[in-house]
């Protein structure tokens, strides 16, 4: 009884959350910088590869934010019927990215600086780039940029026919579900885990109430699988399936995953991914999402126009003058000791 309860609970949360014309949400990875160091030490990387230090302390702190808006509930909405989305990628020492997409344009604001550090890549300053840089420069400085979507897109099927493509090939269209299709797939996925899952329920104060899901991971994704392999000829181009040898690798360890609702809406999801590390000494690792207020998608003020050629050639313009300062650097030595 409490198994049909708590599944149904769940599946009137997501129902409620699909017929939203707006969802906002924020993932936060929970682990700590000692810990990404260690795992990423047990996959045995080359040398040279490890994850740097600066690394893992962003990926410990960051935290994802989205926000989808659509003409029509999102789970009727297609491609068309999206109006604006926003994502922001931010840590406790502030904004690493902001992107939003709203009607004709794409914006992009972002903290190089940091992000080069983190990555070992770091840009050169903006006053050591050359004039045609300019576009460069605003990026440089974390101000708003903001692209003509379509053109992008233009850009982006000139550069694919560029390496190999036939000229004025037809882009491959993007994988989507038709509604058929989709209702199968949730069908198919209500009954795994029916069958496979474990529910448990507590209540709280305030109208709060947690649903605790829990599942052998290679048991959930072997019957997950088995139930989708009769529509394989209904799925779009490239979604291949995993064999059964495929999955034999994966861990059969228990996964939980631990549902907040509030008067019957989802708030948050945990999923505690320590046990998949298989290691003892990672103690806490998972993965949150937390159900927000967002915010809306909205074209920020003052943003630079810019173009995929134009930014292309301020960072090839970057690195030549940087290749010219070197070997200007190596000239004057060489004259000088001669």
């Amino acid at each position: 009884m409490e198994q049909l309860s708590a599944g149904k609970k769940l599946d009137q949360a997501f129902e409620k959350l699909g017929k939203e014309k707006s969802i906002s949400f924020e993932l936060d990875l929970d682990v700590d910088a000692k810990t990404l160091k260690l795992m990423d030490a047990e996959s045995d990387p080359e040398p040279g590869e490890e994850i740097p230090e600066e690394a893992a302390e962003l990926i410990s702190g960051a935290k994802i934010s989205v926000t989808v808006e659509s003409k029509k509930a999102i789970d009727e909405s297609e491609e068309k019927d999206f109006v604006g989305m926003a994502m922001k990628v931010s840590t406790s020492g502030g904004d690493l990215l902001d992107y939003r997409v709203v009607g004709d344009y794409t914006y992009v604001r972002s903290d190089v600086e940091a992000l080069g550090k983190a990555m070992d890549t770091p840009m050169p300053p903006a006053d050591e780039l050359p004039p045609e840089a300019k576009g460069l420069k605003k990026v440089l400085a974390g101000e708003w940029v903001k692209f003509n979507t379509k053109e992008m897109e233009k850009a982006g099927q000139e550069m694919a026919e560029e390496m190999g493509e036939a000229p004025g090939a037809t882009p491959s269209p993007e994988a989507s579900l038709d509604p058929k299709t989709q209702k199968k797939l949730v069908e198919a996925l209500r009954e795994v885990i029916a069958r496979e899952v474990d529910f448990k329920t507590a209540g709280g104060q305030d109208g709060t109430e947690h649903i605790t899901a829990t599942a052998p991971l290679r048991s959930l994704l072997t019957s997950l699988i088995g139930e989708l392999r009769p529509l394989t000829k209904d799925l779009p181009p490239g979604m291949d399936l995993p064999s059964d040898k495929d999955l034999k690798d994966t861990p059969d360890t228990k996964v939980s995953a631990d549902f907040t609702l509030k008067n019957g809406e989802l708030t948050e999801v945990y999923v505690d991914l320590a046990k998949l590390a298989e290691n003892a000494k990672v103690k806490k690792f998972g993965l949150a999402l937390k159900m927000s207020g967002g915010t809306k998608p909205v074209a920020p003020a003052g943003a630079t126009e810019m173009n995929l050629e134009e930014l292309m050639g301020g960072f090839f313009g970057a690195m030549m003058a940087d290749e010219g300062l070197e070997e200007g650097s190596e000239e004057s030595f060489e004259g000088g000791a001669a």
